[in-house]
């Protein structure tokens, strides 16, 4: 890619962030323009980056040296961590601009903002000079091809009332598509309140649930809260049981009881017996869905269950070995396999020749603490909690336990978290972009 003059920002959401000496800082996630009150295109102020441990800061343009099609890359000097805030007189293209309804002045034509180019101007400044255009064409709404046109051709986001135009989601839930499930809860957590609404009611079940089990305390109430009761239970059917108590929990027993009363009896059975428990301990802390085998299944098939791509990493790191039934409460537990040794087991053998049958197992009624204790004592990821009757009621990852450890808010603040480790520079193929003074 040659020298850029211009750059489509929903493109640029999403590239890596690299040093001057190629150290990883972290991905583009907005740009952020300064309103004005004419109709000249807005001023690009800078960017939103998002840093490994999830904090969003703000990176002036004049940080900026080179831009190309697979990463941005910053001049020396510091990076002010300081959290993005918003200013008034400030909006986000992706989180505002993008789906707001404008119209075209040449034809008088109704259309939708898809994209919008940051154009590098002879005083070296950035402005928000082009936008793409999606006409509605028809009375159901249809879209027609995309034009880009300029800036002072669209009528709406021009002047200061553009954080008040009526906007959709196409465009934004597009950008969240590739995104994974912990960065799309952290873009919610910096978009308004209106505009968080609408992303949550354009998702499907499926990701709005992963999306639930990521998001601060706060947040999952107030947007469970906005949805209907039916969509809530449906939400709540989708999480990790264990995610889902752990909401219910909080809420109010009425709340609690409406809603486990509109989940279906399968979904809400194991939530049930979960929320029995004290959120310390470790029935409060498992999840009842681990991989559970008879002794007569094979190491071929335990095998094909860990790589379940919706079984997470420590989940996947044990299988649990039980006497009929397999569905937690089970038939009385024998031990468990490691991956580690089924990977070096034949395929067609069974699991009951692996057991490990010497490994201690946690109590229901097992404090944090002594949970603690035990994945330290034994250097493991997921552990085994079974009853007093010999009877696996489930299992206690490592991610539930530092979930509980970190302190309240942890995932609206990465402070705690460690500096990024250095990565390699950029491909020394790539172009470099405009530079600034």
């Amino acid at each position: 890619m040659g020298s850029v003059s211009r750059v489509f920002v929903a493109q640029l959401a999403g590239l890596p962030v690299y040093g001057p000496d190629g150290e990883s800082i972290g991905k583009i996630r907005d740009v952020v323009v300064t309103l004005r009150t004419d109709r000249q295109p807005p001023r690009v102020l800078g960017t939103v980056v998002e840093l490994v441990t999830r904090r969003r800061i703000f990176v002036p343009m004049l940080r900026v040296t080179s831009i190309d099609a697979t990463a941005v890359t910053l001049a020396t000097g510091s990076v002010n961590l300081r959290r993005f805030n918003q200013r008034p007189n400030e909006i986000l293209v992706v989180g505002q601009l993008l789906d707001a309804r404008v119209t075209v002045e040449e034809d008088g034509t109704s259309a939708v903002v898809v994209d919008a180019a940051m154009e590098l101007t002879r005083t070296r400044d950035w402005l928000l000079g082009r936008v793409a255009v999606q006409p509605r064409t028809g009375r159901l709404g249809r879209r027609g091809p995309v034009r880009v046109v300029r800036w002072e051709q669209v009528r709406g986001p021009g002047v200061t009332e553009l954080a008040q135009l009526p906007q959709g989601t196409a465009q934004l839930l597009t950008v969240f598509d590739s995104m994974r499930a912990a960065d799309v809860a952290a873009a919610l957590r910096d978009l308004p309140a209106k505009r968080r609404y609408e992303v949550a009611d354009g998702l499907d079940d499926e990701r709005l649930a992963d999306v639930f089990e990521e998001l601060p305390e706060a947040l999952q109430k107030d947007l469970l809260a906005h949805l209907d009761e039916e969509r809530a239970a449906d939400i709540l059917e989708a999480m990790d049981p264990d995610d889902a108590a752990d909401l219910l929990g909080v809420m109010s027993e009425l709340d609690q009881d409406r809603l486990l009363e509109l989940m279906e009896a399968e979904d809400s059975d194991p939530v049930r017996r979960l929320l029995a428990y004290s959120a310390n301990t470790a029935g409060g802390l498992m999840t009842p869905e681990p991989i559970v085998l008879t002794p007569d299944a094979t190491i071929a098939e335990a095998l094909a269950m860990a790589r379940n791509p919706d079984i997470t990493p420590a989940l996947a790191s044990m299988v649990f070995v039980c006497r009929p039934p397999s569905a937690t409460p089970t038939g009385r537990y024998l031990g468990c396999v490691h991956l580690q040794r089924l990977l070096r087991e034949p395929p067609g053998g069974l699991v009951a020749g692996a057991l490990d049958t010497e490994l201690a197992t946690l109590g229901p009624t097992t404090q944090l603490a002594d949970v603690t204790r035990y994945f330290a004592a034994y250097d493991l990821v997921c552990g085994p909690v079974v009853d007093d009757t010999e009877h696996l009621l489930g299992a206690v990852t490592v991610d539930d336990v530092l979930d509980h450890l970190l302190p309240a808010g942890w995932r609206d603040d990465g402070a705690w978290a460690p500096s990024p480790p250095p990565s390699p520079s950029p491909s020394q193929g790539s172009s470099q972009g405009p530079a600034h003074a």
